[in-house]
């Protein structure tokens, strides 16, 4: 076997490392299953969205008189809800509702016969919000849609981020790294899947130590006991192994 390896920068192409465009495709397929379910998300928020705004910019305050409230146990009341009963007037006509949700901690002062403010749909006149917890939610709604655009970005960062990663580790060796023959610290790995393993070389009689990616299965180039590898740039204590199927497709033997 002979080598006819080109000086760096190596024409290298993604396409040309074995498995590399599998893995970059599972995760585009991640990355658009990721978007698929902010797309449902988001979905179901613009109803939700839709129908807070609506109820907010029609409904009108009004008073109502507690009957009786609910509350959660006393050590459960942070950032908890209780529910209230309401007497009130909306459109001279009188309602009692029970089940109006507020926070437990408003809640904790409010007794039978107090006065609270409601938000009332003419819509819907029997279906009272508590005005401040309703503008809570509210204001929470209104901050779905910038949480579905940063859930997209994440997405696209991610794939982005995963396909820079798989050039730096998979085409940057083999384009700009130095080449280099590794003496396995002992026998190679016959597990299967991508396995590493320690080896070392010599630059300029210093012994180099490092850990070593190989795919079982695939013969090494092969120099006596000694395997072809190439360090990888930006982490100069790994190194890729480099089998003869991949050198061919490379074109560096003759």
């Amino acid at each position: 076997m002979q080598l006819a390896i080109p000086h760096a920068p190596r024409k290298v192409r993604l396409t040309q490392v074995p498995g590399a465009v599998g893995r970059l495709a599972r995760d585009a397929v991640l990355g658009l299953a990721f978007v698929a379910l902010i797309g449902a998300v988001a979905l179901w928020a613009g109803r939700h969205f839709v129908e807070e705004q609506g109820f907010t910019s029609r409904a009108e305050e009004v008073d109502g008189t507690i009957v009786s409230t609910r509350l959660p146990p006393v050590d459960a009341r942070v950032g908890a809800e209780a529910t209230l009963e309401v007497l009130y007037t909306f459109q001279d006509v009188e309602h009692s509702v029970s089940g109006v949700r507020t926070f437990a901690e408003d809640a904790e002062g409010l007794g039978k016969g107090a006065t609270v403010k409601l938000l009332v749909d003419p819509a819907a006149p029997g279906q009272p919000r508590e005005e401040r917890f309703a503008r809570s939610q509210a204001l929470r709604t209104n901050l779905v849609p910038w949480g579905v655009l940063l859930g997209l970005l994440l997405a696209g960062v991610f794939f982005t981020r995963e396909a820079k990663r798989l050039v730096r580790s998979e085409v940057e060796p083999l384009r700009l790294g130095a080449l280099v023959w590794l003496t396995p610290d002992g026998p190679l790995p016959e597990e299967g899947g991508e396995v590493v393993f320690p080896a070392h070389y010599f630059r300029q009689d210093v012994k180099m130590e490092v850990r070593a990616r190989v795919r079982p299965g695939r013969a090494p180039v092969r120099n006596g006991t000694k395997v072809l590898a190439a360090v990888v740039p930006r982490e100069p204590g790994w190194a890729r192994v480099i089998d003869q199927d991949l050198a061919g497709v490379l074109g560096w033997l003759r």
